[in-house]
């Protein structure tokens, strides 16, 4: 198949995917709001609270795939400003969707019992759910969100540095 075979509208689409990521010809961009950019750490806890944010947005509740995915994320990104703020890490550490579950047991945020549950979770049921054949149900969905917002809240409580949050804005 030729490029030129592919369809003008994909293309099109494609184009101007890759200059919006870039950042090229659409004049000044438009940022999300929220989002604090000020440290990595700052970054990845806010858009754990972004995420938690759409969770709450998605209407009519019946988006599971939607609802777990983010969720999934949201506990993501909130570890992983836990070990960018209290342990020093780089955002070029996280080279994985598991890695932050095994490196906030070595902080001692979590037990390894937990962390290791965490981690059976991600991998047998957020990946089937997303890439697999299960069809994700409104139970898994309701669960993950009150696990994603129950480890926001804790791990927010246990950066020393605080009001960094938008959860209750």
């Amino acid at each position: 198949m030729s490029n030129d075979s592919d369809p003008k509208a994909v293309k099109q689409a494609l184009s101007d995917a890759i200059d919006a990521f870039n950042e090229q010809g659409r004049g000044l961009p438009t940022y999300e709001e929220d989002i604090d950019t000020t440290t990595d750490w700052k970054t990845q806890l806010t858009k754990g609270c972004r995420l938690l944010r759409a969770v709450d947005e998605i209407p009519g509740d019946k988006f599971y795939t939607a609802n777990i995915e983010l969720c999934f994320g949201a506990i993501e990104r909130s570890l992983e400003a836990f070990a960018l703020s209290e342990g020093g890490d780089e955002l070029s550490d996280f080279h994985d969707h598991t890695y932050c579950y095994e490196r906030v047991t070595a902080l001692g945020l979590l037990s390894r019992e937990t962390a290791d549950q965490l981690k059976g979770l991600y991998n047998e049921n957020r990946t089937d759910s997303y890439y697999g054949g299960k069809q994700p149900t409104e139970e898994q969905a309701e669960a993950i969100q009150r696990l994603a917002s129950e480890f926001h809240r804790y791990v927010t409580d246990q950066v020393q540095e605080g009001g960094v949050c938008t959860c209750d804005r």
